[in-house]
């Protein structure tokens, strides 16, 4: 179980919801003599993960309390004490964070019996439903447990029992995560912070000598070392490309013999033998195989076909991946071999758990390949929030922003790619059919440049083989597109704000609907009525159809190409942008913080893009796209690679602020605290943000520019 960051959404917490009862209120001489949890998960209380214990007081249970909980002297005589009962509920919560009704009360008893016996206790990471009803509802009468489940429609079963008030409470929290969502808290960071932000709350929980009901976010322990090379490189740079193939009815001793002269320990096999097909026509025979194989069929083994033991399917990797994507794939498979395939799915390579032995020794890979294994949305979201955490360790590292940008992106892309997967299992297990005709899912803008930050939304689409709008088709896909949106919102992916998903109309179609619609934008005369337009022509196919999408973009930047005034009209919008230097020099800010997305990404990104369709570049990433120029002679190289520059800074700035602000519970945004960086920092930022203002001239200049 992965432990729960700050971006971790509450929809998709796991976490133990808590009661205990005592001898008495007055935190500095109570005893515990219950103890009880429940668990949530997803959204949901698990009816079966529970902890309930009694606890020796080492007093005389008061006659007043006894008539409140009903536990008496005689209950408890064979009961743990504290310190035996909190190791099996520490055991028990597994570094979940704690949830619970007046918790603060609950953690100041547990803290003074830790105390008391000697030990050493952290106190977990924790909530309490009481402080988040009451900024849910600040016009509640009272706090009450009662009077918040009246509210909410909570029945309580079992008051002042330790159990009955936990759940209670758990079905108290499950039903203030819409509620809370509403006001803008939906992460654990954002609920620590809006319960902060009740003074009069804490100020209470202060007088009565309570602990304070939530820590502050971010005040918990670092993540574990990442290992910057698994970060750094990806597959393709460390597999082998010296395959070894034997067709599938060679002899077993044949395959043995080969792997003996070769000083190899598997083998693929194939129908003819020979490399440059699709992974899903290959297999693979290991040397443990063999001897598995010899063990149990002696000396006949070696005459049988070498295809008999191949394992199918080929479990593989795409070699533009994190190396990181690698490891974790070959720990969930629990396998030592994975071939490598490229954008055509055609086999190109291996890796062995040789070869990745080196990177397990220094320090933890944190992010596995948990997304390919998640059952649901909510086990989606909490392998999603390990980024912020990763993405700070590894800026500590100095590792190139626009590689943690590639991370996220690939993160984002497997996600979307997982939800589609989920959302087609779901429809054929609800008796709405396979896929109709072939189809491919696609992640647009800066998810299929591989630019994406932390405050990533939805831009998706889909493109099917053939059926028209409204045909049933086209029903299929939308419904497809629903599910796709919902599960991505649920992961703390949210929903495109200008309506760039796969569930709306105008982002799904068969390929003759997409031309026909491009050949419309193609033919606009005004930069309005192009918007979001542009992010089309950063597309990448996360699911199905390879060759499918390959033609529709093939098919879009050929004709955008081809109608010069196009590109032109793409780079018109950069004369949208507002100045951003005021008197003095100085940057015009809210708040503190500019939009650096608005105000330097955009302008590069947009200046790329509609060049290289310009220019006909054929790459994705704006890094490459800006390189392309150089190499045709287009443009000044040291403008272009000025602007290189800022672009790796700028998204260096807005990683680390989105990282902060993430685990510290303010909404991540595209805004940075500009009064928060260095004076070094600040003075780059002017330097680049000058730059970014010649871009429009800039572009006029090149988009009818001849290579040099």
């Amino acid at each position: 179980m992965k432990a729960a960051t700050g971006a971790t959404p509450l929809k998709a917490l796991d976490a133990i919801v808590f009661d205990s009862e005592t001898t008495g209120l007055d935190t500095k001489v109570a005893r515990i003599v219950q103890m009880a949890a429940i668990g949530v998960s997803g959204g949901a209380i698990v009816e079966d993960d529970r902890y309930d214990s009694l606890v020796d007081p080492r007093m005389a249970i008061p006659s007043g309390s006894t008539a409140i909980h009903g536990i008496s002297d005689s209950m408890v005589k064979d009961a743990p004490v504290f310190a035996v009962a909190l190791g099996h509920l520490e055991s028990y919560r597994s570094e979940r964070p704690i949830i619970g009704y007046s918790i603060g009360f609950d953690l100041a008893i547990m803290a003074k019996e830790a105390s008391r016996t000697g030990l050493t206790w952290r106190r977990p990471r924790s909530l309490c439903v009481r402080t988040l009803a009451a900024f849910a509802n600040p016009n509640l009468p009272d706090h009450a447990l009662e009077t918040i489940a009246t509210w909410l429609g909570v029945e309580i079963v079992g008051r002042h029992s330790a159990m009955g008030d936990a759940r209670a409470a758990a079905a108290i929290f499950i039903a203030l995560l819409p509620r809370l969502a509403d006001l803008g808290v939906r992460t654990l960071a954002e609920a620590e912070r809006a319960s902060l932000g009740l003074n009069e709350q804490m100020t209470s929980h202060d007088r009565a000598g309570w602990t304070r009901p939530v820590l502050e976010p971010g005040d918990h322990p670092s993540l574990a070392a990442v290992d910057p090379y698994a970060y750094r490189h990806r597959v393709g740079q460390i597999a082998s490309a010296e395959l070894v193939i034997i067709a599938g009815d060679q002899r077993v001793d044949r395959a043995m013999k080969l792997m003996a002269e070769r000083k190899i320990s598997s083998v693929l096999v194939s129908p003819e033998g020979k490399p440059g097909g699709t992974v899903q026509e290959y297999g693979i025979v290991t040397e443990r195989d063999m001897l598995r194989l010899v063990v149990t069929h002696g000396a006949a083994a070696l005459e049988m076909p070498i295809d008999t033991i191949a394992t199918r399917p080929l479990i593989s990797v795409a070699e533009e991946s994190f190396v990181y994507r690698a490891i974790g794939r070959m720990e969930r498979q629990q396998i030592r071999h994975l071939a490598v395939r490229n954008q055509e799915d055609r086999l190109t390579g291996i890796i062995s758990a040789r070869d990745l032995l080196k990177l397990r020794g220094s320090a933890a890979i944190r992010l596995d390949d948990a997304i390919e294994a998640a059952k649901n949305a909510a086990d989606i979201a909490k392998a999603w929030a390990m980024l912020p955490g990763v993405t700070n360790r590894l800026l500590a590292e100095d590792i190139d922003p626009r590689i943690l940008a590639g991370i996220v992106s690939e993160e984002l892309r497997i996600v979307t790619r997982r939800a589609a997967v989920m959302a087609e299992a779901e429809m054929l297990a609800e008796g709405r059919g396979a896929p109709p005709t072939s189809y491919a899912f696609l992640v647009l803008g800066s998810g299929g440049r591989g630019e994406s930050l932390l405050a990533a939304d939805q831009d998706n689409a889909i493109v099917y083989q053939q059926g028209e709008p409204g045909e049933p088709e086209d029903e299929w896909f939308a419904e497809l597109g629903e599910r796709v949106a919902k599960t991505l919102d649920t992961a703390g992916i949210v929903y495109c704000k200008g309506g760039v998903m796969a569930k709306n109309p105008p982002w799904r179609g068969s390929l003759a609907t997409w031309h026909r619609r491009i050949a419309h934008w193609i033919a606009r005369s005004e930069p309005e009525d192009l918007l979001n337009v542009d992010i089309f022509f950063d597309m990448r196919a996360v699911h199905g159809s390879q060759p499918l999408a390959a033609r529709l973009l093939d098919d879009a930047l050929t004709s955008a190409h081809d109608h010069r005034p196009f590109a032109k009209l793409l780079g018109d919008r950069l004369g949208e942008f507002t100045p951003v230097f005021g008197m003095f020099g100085r940057l015009k800010t809210i708040d503190g913080r500019l939009d650096l997305k608005k105000h330097g990404l955009f302008p590069i990104v947009t200046l790329a893009r509609a060049l290289a369709i310009r220019h006909d570049i054929r790459h994705r990433r704006t890094e490459l796209r800006l390189e392309g120029l150089i190499a045709r002679g287009i443009g000044s190289e040291e403008q272009l690679t000025a602007l290189l520059d800022a672009h790796r800074f700028i998204l260096g700035l807005m990683l680390a602020q989105q990282s902060r602000d993430l685990a510290e519970g303010i909404p991540v945004s595209n805004k940075v605290a500009v009064d928060r960086l260095t004076p070094s920092q600040t003075a780059r930022l002017k330097a680049a943000l000058k730059l970014v203002e010649s871009v429009p001239n800039l572009f006029r200049g090149l988009v009818t520019a001849q290579p040099r």
